[in-house]
């Protein structure tokens, strides 16, 4: 494995915060994607008393080169789960909230009927929360989408996460247009829904493919893009090809405003839910 550079150092996991976050979970058995996809924020996020949930199980159908999440052929769905989630945002005190899953190509839907029961036991037990869900692509089902959307969510998040060209390689499962699709319906269904994409770099793209990824996006009608550095979790995964500089995402931070994005966070360890609650609060 590579040595970072020292602008991606982070902090050891640890703290009061860190360690309710973790029983809480546990006790309740719940995931998330913080601790199942590696994610290098995992100690400021738990420290700061938040954390991204993660449903439909911890097992995806999918394989994608750049993910550390497990994947394989899921277990049967957890029934409690909406309430056992709603019940830990209660415990939590959160007042935004974060809830992703593992990709699940084995229902009909994808999920989408859990995220919508997830969503409403949140709001219903927790009100004045406000929620952001990030999304599968549901294999392009706009009805699955459209439960998702009818359910009122605060923000919809679906991440694109590598540049057009590199898609086929880190993504052969998913499909560019159809994740771009995803993302102009989300508005179609919704007008004044706030919707969210993200991707990585640093595994092999251009500038020039940055940019017109950006684009694209931004032609999606998405109002919040994120973008972070890459970091490969294990040695069977993508490799590192690059590491961009603090300079450099700044840069791409004036693009994205420029493109016409209303917020854009950019940074070395930034990711889809990174500082999320900061748009609002």
């Amino acid at each position: 494995m590579r040595r970072h550079p020292d602008w991606l150092k982070v902090d050891i996991p640890g703290g009061r915060n860190f360690v309710k976050i973790k029983s809480l979970l546990r006790s309740a058995k719940l995931h998330t994607i913080c601790e199942e996809a590696k994610c290098p924020n995992l100690a400021e996020c738990f420290g700061s008393g938040t954390a991204v949930f993660l449903i439909l199980g911890n097992v995806c159908t999918r394989n994608c080169r750049y993910c550390n999440v497990s994947h394989g052929k899921p277990g049967i769905l957890n029934p409690t789960e909406p309430e056992d989630l709603a019940d830990s945002v209660k415990k939590l005190g959160l007042k935004y909230v974060v809830i992703t899953s593992v990709t699940r190509d084995d229902l009909s839907d994808g999920g989408a009927s859990v995220f919508a029961e997830t969503i409403s036991k949140v709001k219903h037990l927790n009100p004045g929360c406000m929620v952001e869900v990030l999304i599968a692509d549901f294999k392009g089902n706009i009805s699955a989408l459209k439960s998702v959307v009818d359910s009122d969510p605060d923000v919809v998040n679906h991440n694109i996460e590598v540049v057009k060209e590199l898609f086929s390689d880190i993504r052969p499962e998913g499909d560019y247009k159809i994740s771009l699709k995803v993302l102009s319906n989300i508005k179609k269904l919704k007008s004044n829904i706030k919707s969210k994409s993200g991707f990585m770099v640093g595994i092999g793209e251009t500038s020039d493919q940055i940019l017109n990824t950006m684009k694209d996006l931004k032609k999606s009608d998405v109002d919040f893009l994120t973008i972070g550095q890459y970091l490969q979790p294990t040695k069977k995964h993508a490799s590192i090809r690059k590491y961009y500089t603090p300079a450099e995402f700044k840069e791409f931070i004036k693009i994205g405003l420029d493109l016409g994005f209303k917020h854009v966070e950019s940074g070395p360890l930034v990711r889809s839910s990174y500082h999320a609650a900061n748009v609002f609060c």
